[in-house]
């Protein structure tokens, strides 16, 4: 299970309005890469496939792949502004190590 901060989930619905299909789910992934070995990866799906599992979490429809769940359960995502800009920051317990920008990290699954 994973959870959206107030501001995270405004920004996905904000980010979602402006899709062609404003009914597509949130899909949270991860995929091998980034400076510590995975990185997250946020897009928009109109569709789900075997082995997903969606979660309602505020009002939104988070798609995630069986696999990525064993690396993001318990995940807390969030939205902040700052002097560089904005993003989403990623709260999570299966982290080992994280990056400098918080995009990418290494967790002890699958070692």
């Amino acid at each position: 299970m994973i959870q959206l901060s107030t501001a995270a989930a405004t920004e996905i619905k904000r980010l979602r309005s402006k899709q062609a299909n404003s009914n597509v789910n949130f899909r949270l992934a991860i995929q091998p890469g980034g400076c510590c070995g995975w990185f997250y990866d946020l897009s928009f799906d109109s569709s789900t496939q075997e082995g997903d599992l969606v979660f309602d979490c505020r009002d939104i429809q988070v798609v995630i792949d069986s696999k990525s769940l064993n690396y993001v359960n318990g995940l807390q995502l969030d939205y902040s502004e700052d002097l560089m800009g904005g993003g989403f920051r990623f709260h999570n317990p299966q982290a080992t190590a994280t990056c400098g920008c918080g995009n990418s990290f290494s967790s002890y699954i699958g070692e």
